[in-house]
């Protein structure tokens, strides 16, 4: 393996930005130091006016391989994931077909170790008669990032909403459960409802029948199974103010049973975009009225809110321009996810600290990642460099996801990702591409 040395980079880890060296050796942080001398044969890197993150890790992706790779494969979206500064995933169960076996789990597993340009784990999926099986996870709790529940309409016979497997899943999970909450009862009611009043329906009716009450009803019943049965409980994607009061900010990360996501169209678009943006962000649950995101922003500066993800879930173009009622629901994102946070950093919303913490220590932190997540010495070398004083624009030549579309087509973004480490191996410098390294399965530190 090479080694690298980053000279000068302005490094933000753990709270602080300060400019310091950076050597990298066997794929791991070799030594951090304010000056580094080179010493034997090392790539010297300049980070001069440019910041040096740790690599984001996305807790939420949807990749699409196995039986759905019209649309997306491992290889193409961790390419996507690599040149946006992500340098971990962690991917969903809802393929074809469903990981609701270990042997399918392991088969995913297979495809990655051949394909994945960043480090990988996999969910292991869920339905209302898997229940044994899927728990079977707990042999492999250092192994799997955790065990998926659809409390929320997916794909296939994904839902669980039999009581008694859902107690079961969450009286005898040993590993994090991670879930998707909306009230399938009162999303039906609604879409009854609209359609016999309006007949035909269009994308801002989305918000109307997936709305607060479907979000609330449904996180309110998982946080209830979790703290009947100490479960580690992990709600993803929240994006109503109405949840907002199901979480805290009482107690340290590291001392929370139950963390929540936000993801990044959440505290991007509204409800007002749909008149604009139509079925391309179109996803569940719904991006929602305004007040929302402005909720969601002040949660995730306080810290009830603990991880920022994607749900990168590409479709193609053309299921997207099928009518509002056929149309898939699913936004790519991963490619984007970090410049749309520094964004936010550079307009003085966030700062770039907290955007670090969130899409990285925290998950880290949450998911209990081995040896990832930070800038220390000894930890893997999983870095990103970015240049603040330069500009990055989504366009159709530049967009790696195998749909080939983004929402945010035409944004501008105020930085730009130069260098993407993984495990030490530099994937992406400047334009150029290097997949002779393949990324690594994640392990987890769990007693």
């Amino acid at each position: 393996m090479q080694t690298y040395l980053i000279k000068n980079a302005t490094v933000v880890n753990e709270g602080h930005s300060k400019v310091l060296d950076v050597l990298i050796k066997n794929g791991r942080i070799e030594k951090i130091a304010p000056k580094i001398e080179p010493d034997g044969a090392v790539i010297e890197i300049n980070g001069e006016g440019k910041h040096l993150l740790p690599g984001a890790i996305d807790d939420q992706v949807h990749f699409r391989e196995p039986g759905l790779t019209h649309k997306a494969n491992i290889y193409t979206e961790s390419k996507a994931a690599v040149a946006g500064g992500v340098t971990s995933f962690m991917e969903m169960p809802n393929t074809v077909p469903p990981a609701f076996t270990q042997d399918l789990l392991e088969d995913k597993y297979k495809i990655a170790s051949q394909t994945a340009l960043a480090n990988y784990s996999f969910f292991m999926g869920t339905s209302n008669t898997n229940a044994d099986e899927a728990l079977r996870t707990n042999e492999k709790k250092n192994d799997i990032c955790g065990i998926k529940v659809f409390m929320g309409s997916s794909t296939g016979n994904l839902l669980v909403d039999n009581y008694i497997t859902l107690n079961k899943l969450f009286s005898e999970s040993e590993v994090l459960i991670a879930t998707h909450c909306e009230d399938e009862r009162i999303i039906k009611a609604n879409w009854e409802s609209i359609k016999a009043e309006k007949g035909t329906l269009e994308p801002g009716d989305h918000p109307i029948i997936r709305n607060a009450d479907a979000c609330f009803e449904s996180s309110f019943s998982a946080i209830q199974l979790a703290k009947q049965h100490n479960t580690r409980l992990h709600i993803l994607h929240i994006s109503t103010e109405k949840e907002l009061q199901l979480f805290s900010n009482m107690l340290p990360l590291e001392e929370k049973r139950i963390t929540s996501e936000v993801c990044v169209h959440h505290l991007h678009f509204t409800a007002d975009d749909y008149e604009r943006k139509g079925n391309l962000i179109k996803c569940n649950p719904a991006i929602k009225a305004p007040n929302n995101k402005a909720a969601l922003w002040e949660a995730l500066l306080d810290d009830r809110l603990d991880v920022i993800a994607t749900d990168h879930a590409p479709h193609t173009w053309e299921e997207k321009m099928e009518p509002y009622e056929k149309a898939h629901a699913g936004l790519p994102l991963v490619q984007h996810s970090l410049l749309m946070m520094l964004k936010y950093a550079k307009e003085g919303r966030i700062s770039i600290e907290k955007v670090v913490h969130k899409m990285s220590h925290a998950v880290a932190t949450c998911f209990q990642i081995a040896d990832r997540g930070y800038i220390r010495e000894g930890y893997f070398a999983d870095l990103v460099l970015v240049d603040l004083n330069k500009q990055t624009v989504v366009s159709k030549e530049n967009i790696l996801y195998k749909c080939g579309w983004s929402p945010l087509e035409g944004t501008e973004f105020p930085a730009l990702i130069t260098h993407t480490f993984v495990n030490g191996n530099l994937v992406y410098g400047n334009g150029i591409w290097n997949e002779s390294n393949k990324g690594a399965r994640l392990k987890f530190n769990r007693s």
